[in-house]
């Protein structure tokens, strides 16, 4: 049986999608690497056979025994460490977002794209066995049109203080959360073409020293470079009419909450609980929805990538849609700083 051999880049995300692709029984882990060499064996150990540990992605990439790469790092380094993979004719898979910034995440997608080699958007949120329900009742035709939806993630103490790539210019809530049910809302929808975004963003908690990870209190030297939002929301406008509400706060004065919400012509949807709703006969259904036990979403994310890799079968979460998801991201946080709506121009 053919293997897909992956060096994985950062253990942190890196640690899920190392394991998940080690379950695979078509693909083996040949390579770790991350700047703080200390993290490496603790992974290593984890992992069914031995792999080699490299401190410098560069070394990793050009390593024969690597077929493919993983890129876990902070945000800024997303587009650095890919194009190193691409230019070594490595497949690619990079954890959400794309890029810390639209220019280079163009630059990434035309790269590969050229080269011909796989290029993957690890996300988990879309990979999510919910979530893939509900794309797979929406190309059945289930919903009819998805005309509006609301994506919204929630912290009420969640701000990153173990990397300062997650406050650092570049970083920020709506990269890091807002992502996640952008790019799962918009792909539900079918990815329809974004024109125009209208967002607000800003920083009320972080700099403070306020609303870090379980209500920690990290040092002054930490959250004192805080250069970034900790909140952003807006309006995605699709080039069919739809609209996406769109909202993400790592810290809050409110509840915790992680949900989407569908409104289409024939039925509507949540999440968070997974329910659907519909009319019949004049009746309104609410049909809560238990899906048997199935693999997660880091399994979903290492079978399909081996599969785009070994089988050559198209890719459903691209490098482009990545490149899409971020022009709507940086559109939003332009139009807070602005106070005007951003035209987009999608894919």
């Amino acid at each position: 049986m053919a293997e897909l051999r992956v060096g994985i880049v950062g253990m942190g995300i890196g640690r899920d999608n190392a394991l998940a692709i080690a379950r695979n029984p078509r693909g083996r882990v040949t390579a770790l690497c991350d700047l703080n060499e200390a993290r490496l064996p603790g992974v290593a150990a984890e992992l069914p056979s031995q792999p080699k540990l490299f401190a410098d992605y560069k070394k990793m990439c050009a390593d024969p025994e690597v077929d493919a790469v993983f890129v876990g790092t902070p945000n800024q380094l997303h587009v650095p460490v890919a194009l190193e993979a691409v230019r070594q004719g490595k497949h690619v898979m990079v954890t959400k977002p794309l890029s810390d910034a639209l220019a280079p995440a163009r630059r990434l997608v035309a790269a590969q794209e050229e080269a011909g080699v796989v290029g993957m958007m690890s996300l988990s949120t879309r990979f999510d066995n919910g979530a893939q329900y509900l794309g797979r009742r929406r190309a059945e035709g289930f919903f009819g049109s998805i005309y509006w939806a609301k994506a919204i993630s929630v912290r009420r103490s969640g701000i990153p203080d173990w990397n300062l790539g997650f406050i650092e210019a570049g970083g920020g809530a709506m990269r890091d959360m807002g992502v996640h049910v952008l790019d799962c809302a918009w792909w539900i929808m079918g990815c329809p073409p974004p024109v125009s975004v209208s967002g607000v963003a800003a920083a009320n908690f972080g700099p403070r020293g306020q609303g870090y990870w379980d209500f920690r209190q990290p040092p002054e030297r930490f959250w004192s470079k805080y250069d970034s939002d900790d909140f952003g929301g807006g309006f995605v406008r699709f080039a069919d009419g739809q609209g996406l509400q769109l909202e993400s706060h790592w810290a809050s004065h409110m509840p915790t909450t992680f949900n989407l919400e569908l409104f289409g012509t024939e039925a509507g949807a949540t999440m968070s609980p997974l329910r659907l709703y519909r009319t019949v006969d004049g009746a309104p259904q609410d049909l809560s929805v238990n899906l048997p036990p199935g693999p997660n979403a880091w399994d979903n994310i290492a079978a399909h990538f081996i599969a785009c890799c070994l089988d050559g079968i198209p890719c459903e979460a691209p490098l482009r849609h990545g490149m899409v998801v971020q022009e709507m991201l940086e559109a939003l946080l332009k139009s807070a700083q602005t106070g005007r709506e951003v035209r987009v121009k999608g894919e």
